[in-house]
């Protein structure tokens, strides 16, 4: 009698993960629970090299390992510089976390093309060429991870974010399309959704705002991070295609 094959995406390889925009809030809580779960961690930054640090550091003071690596994802070239960074120090990337993401928030009738164009390009369209270019290792060991911070405003209108909410809406579509293309191999593909977290990003919403949440509250950025480092766990290997809400009850 022969012994059953392994199911592919259920043993994890050698490898590591990379959180994008992971100096402070949702990405550097991500990298962190990553790290936690055995993960070695590529750490991306934009602009905040000493923040990216700091989150290498707190890794590293708790018997992780990872490495702080930047670059502007809205850049064509970016992807494959990251990645290949990121490879030659830790190994190949099989979790991927696209985080990164910018807002330029204005009503759509007074929204400059600039602003419309610069929020897509970091929020899908980096996050496109980083999945691009991290399929081919993932798809060769039969096991990846793919896990994108999109918003309940991809899935909700929230008035003034006509640019922010079209590139979640277009990293939900992303998700879910790349997903049943690379199931049969071993990748997971999935998303989560926030809603009012408690970051920099947030830190202007009004108070009264609180009372449209069930919860009555605003989320934290380790219990956003909890739900990515479950997406990136083995125990996700059936889950793929999915949308997380993190928001309180805010979309029920």
């Amino acid at each position: 009698m022969s012994a059953a094959k392994p199911i592919p995406g259920t043993i994890r390889p050698e490898g590591c993960a990379l959180v994008t925009g992971a100096s402070k809030g949702i990405g550097a809580a991500a990298a962190a629970a990553l790290a936690a779960d055995g993960w070695a961690v590529g750490v991306h930054y934009g602009r905040d090299a000493a923040g990216a640090q700091a989150t290498v550091e707190a890794i590293e003071g708790a018997g992780g390992r990872a490495f702080a690596v930047g670059g502007d994802v809205a850049d064509p070239a970016a992807a494959d510089a990251i990645l290949t960074a990121v490879e030659a120090e830790l190994g190949p990337v099989l979790a991927l976390v696209n985080n990164a993401g910018i807002t330029d928030d204005g009503l759509a009738m007074q929204l400059e093309d600039d602003a419309f164009d610069r929020v897509i390009a970091t929020n899908l369209g980096g996050a496109f060429r980083l999945t691009r270019r991290a399929l081919g290792p993932m798809v060769r060991a039969r096991y990846g991870r793919i896990v994108n911070v999109a918003s309940i405003v991809g899935l909700r209108a929230n008035a003034g974010q006509a640019n922010y909410a079209a590139s979640k809406a277009g990293l939900i579509g992303l998700t879910r399309t790349v997903a049943a293309e690379v199931a049969r191999r071993g990748v997971t593909v999935n998303a989560v959704a926030p809603g009012f977290i408690a970051t920099d990003m947030t830190a202007d919403i009004h108070p009264d705002q609180l009372g449209a949440i069930p919860a009555r509250r605003p989320g934290s950025v380790d219990e956003v991070a909890a739900c990515v480092a479950f997406l990136a766990s083995d125990a996700a290997a059936y889950v793929t295609g999915s949308v997380l809400t993190v928001d309180g009850g805010l979309s029920a």
